[in-house]
């Protein structure tokens, strides 16, 4: 940080990653950072004010930037770094931009000659990940889970053809819906659905998506949840999905029955099975 007797011209904008859940899991650069700049900016400045009160931070909020107004607050946040103010983003838990708005406000800081500094700490997805017992090696972050059936159903279809181990982000309130889709599209790739990270009731369920419907058979449960999802075989395995078709026809079973081993055995949409056994003239 710049001593405040020392300030730049300039302001810097500061992105400051907040506990996901434990309000031990702050950093000690988070917190001095948040003590000595101007403002905070927060997503939700009721929920980050029980952290500052924690830490007995006194900085005050500019103003909260959640999703339907960013766009028109980041013109008078550009304002304040040009006129010397540091500031700090924030969002609710974890990481902003992650899942959580800002990207505006730092594509304009960026563009106009501002320093943007990284304050890094936690993050759902990557506490997810690495418990996850998938490979870490190569993923994906896919986001939100989208709200409408047709626009779900989409997005898996998307994630299908993905390699690599796939992150992403159900609403807790959608969970059944999501698995009963992720059932249907993907039903034989493994999933891990991590719940309440760092808190009390912290849980991994592990399984396909039927498997993991079943241990939620008491009823949906509340609390913010991650989803990392096992990669396919991308090409290859649209490749092995088009042999076994070609084999199983040559060999005459009926095309009810290789539809059913295209999907439930391999894993592939029924729209794409049902191109394999009909291909056109």
């Amino acid at each position: 940080m710049t001593d405040r007797t020392e300030r730049r011209d300039r302001g810097t904008l500061y992105i400051v990653s907040l506990p996901i859940g434990n309000l031990a899991d702050i950093t000690l650069r988070a917190i001095s950072t948040l003590r000595a700049v101007d403002l905070i900016i927060a997503e939700d400045t009721r929920t980050t004010k029980r952290i500052l009160n924690r830490y007995r931070i006194k900085t005050p909020f500019y103003s909260s930037l959640y999703q339907g107004v960013e766009q028109r607050r980041v013109e008078a946040i550009i304002g304040l770094l040009q006129g010397g103010k540091d500031l700090a983003l924030v969002s609710d838990a974890g990481t902003p931009l992650i899942s959580d708005p800002g990207y505006p406000l730092v594509r304009a800081a960026i563009e106009g000659g501002f320093r943007v500094v990284p304050i890094p700490g936690p993050t759902a997805a990557i506490a997810a990940l690495v418990s996850s017992g998938l490979p870490t090696d190569r993923f994906a972050f896919f986001g939100a889970v989208p709200r409408r059936p047709g626009e779900r159903r989409r997005f898996f279809e998307r994630i299908r053809r993905e390699e690599k181990t796939s992150i992403v982000h159900p609403s807790p309130h959608r969970l059944e819906a999501t698995l009963a889709t992720i059932a249907e599209i993907l039903p034989e790739r493994r999933l891990v659905l991590a719940r309440e990270l760092t808190k009390v009731h912290e849980e991994f369920l592990r399984g396909t998506a039927e498997a993991i419907r079943g241990m939620l058979a008491e009823g949906v449960r509340k609390g913010e949840c991650i989803l990392i999802i096992e990669g396919g075989g991308g090409s290859d395995g649209s490749e092995v999905a088009r042999r076994t078709a070609s084999i199983l026809m040559a060999e005459g079973v009926p095309k009810r029955a290789i539809l059913r081993a295209l999907t439930s055995g391999l894993g592939v949409s029924r729209n794409e099975a049902y191109a394999l056994i009909h291909p056109p003239d």
